[in-house]
């Protein structure tokens, strides 16, 4: 990943993105050339662990892989910075959040491992619902056969590298500006705002 210094975030920072974001394109290489799905995956321990359905082929090429998470991500308008005014010289861009966590590939077909981990991901994404489901609502044996169709995977040994492009190499009257233009817009493009006003920038007299 290309990655400027001023963008550049933290093994913490990129795991609380992670927990924010967690469907991941993953990504692996065949024979055939690169192959990638997208799986919601978690942290655990020191690890990341899902499950794939069984019929997907990626599973089978386990070693080295990566997993692409997206934030918050929207385009840049020089129409926003104050900057274009005085002077002119000014381009469009893309403001993003992006966490890529290499790993190896590590498959689990044990049911008592793919039920703890469907139960841990369950858990996880129903915490919000006034009305929790959990994995043990569903019939015994109908669990069962749904357990028999997937397969457990877990990338260990992580790399992790991580940006947080949100302006910070501008004005902060240009950011502010962009700030304004993206809260005008829809909802991904305030997602983008609302996270460039939790953003501290240290002053680089820019």
């Amino acid at each position: 990943m290309y990655l400027p210094a001023a963008f550049a975030i933290d093994d913490g920072e990129a795991f609380t993105l992670v927990a924010a974001h967690p469907l991941a394109q993953l990504v692996v290489s065949t024979a055939d050339g690169l192959l990638a799905t997208p799986v919601p995956l978690i942290a655990r321990g020191n690890t990341l662990v899902g499950h794939l359905a069984r019929p997907n082929d990626l599973w089978h090429h386990p070693g080295p892989a990566l997993a692409i998470f997206t934030g918050a991500q929207a385009y840049v308008s020089p129409n926003w910075y104050p900057s274009k005014r005085d002077h002119g010289r000014v381009v469009p861009t893309w403001n993003y959040e992006t966490v890529h966590v290499h790993g190896t590939l590590v498959v689990h077909d044990d049911d008592d491992w793919k039920l703890a981990v469907i139960t841990a991901l369950t858990d996880r994404f129903e915490a919000d619902s006034p009305v929790p489901w959990q994995v043990a609502d569903a019939p015994a044996d109908y669990l069962a056969a749904m357990l028999r169709g997937v397969v457990g995977i877990e990338l260990t040994g992580l790399g992790v590298e991580a940006k947080s492009k949100l302006s910070q190499n501008r004005s902060e009257p240009d950011r502010a500006g962009v700030i304004e233009g993206l809260s005008t817009l829809g909802p991904t493009a305030r997602h983008v705002a609302a996270r460039m006003r939790e953003q501290v920038v240290p002053d680089s007299g820019a």
